[in-house]
């Protein structure tokens, strides 16, 4: 491996940094997007039947904004409990775009990263290219290891390039279209509770 970092050249660092980063990234957002931390099973439910049986208390509001980010949006809507519908929905959406902000964390980074690593790729192919022209000399004529080092640069530099922005962009894509779930799904549950507290629904 650390040969064909070596036959890479110097601009193949750029990549490997980036490949680095976006596995952190990948990593990370794996980890804390799963559905059992950010919509818990049955928290909506819970939420109902404690606010039925005993109503609301500051710490069970502050217990249930640090369950889960759904528990955040719920417990912004029972906060302004005795308000009117229209307070308790801004109450909600304000902290439910908060909560999005916190879901979507390092995925601009993630997209980032998988757009430019391919003209990272080109930038070490470039290089390769000079290195080739510059073993070109009139009076000693072509210098076969320069050329074979140039090739070597251009090529790996291209393949690495692709090989981290393919993978980012396709983990980039699956959080984006996790994190629209997750956020319309909060919504319909944040609507229901304020549906049940003002007594439009039973359930």
């Amino acid at each position: 491996m650390f040969a064909i970092i070596q036959a890479a050249g110097w601009p193949i660092w750029f990549i490997i940094i980036s490949s680095v980063a976006a596995v952190t990234i990948i990593i990370e957002r794996s980890l804390t997007l799963r559905k059992s931390l950010v919509l818990p099973e049955g928290l909506l439910v819970r939420v109902v039947q404690e606010y039925r049986a005993h109503g609301v208390s500051p710490d069970k509001i502050s217990q249930l904004a640090a369950s889960s980010p759904l528990g955040r949006v719920l417990a912004a809507g029972l906060k302004n409990v005795k308000s009117s519908r229209e307070i308790m929905k801004e109450s909600i959406e304000e902290t439910g775009a908060v909560v999005t902000h916190d879901l979507e964390r390092y995925l601009s980074m993630l997209g980032t990263l998988a757009a430019v690593t391919p003209l990272l790729g080109l930038f070490g192919t470039v290089i390769g290219m000079i290195e080739i022209f510059g073993a070109q000399s009139p009076a000693s004529g072509s210098n076969p290891a320069a050329l074979a080092h140039g090739i070597s640069v251009a090529l790996y530099n291209t393949a690495f390039g692709i090989m981290v922005a393919v993978p980012s962009l396709m983990f980039y894509r699956f959080f984006r279209s996790r994190v629209d779930g997750y956020i319309v799904e909060m919504e319909q549950q944040a609507i229901k509770l304020v549906e049940v507290v003002h007594g439009d629904r039973n359930h």
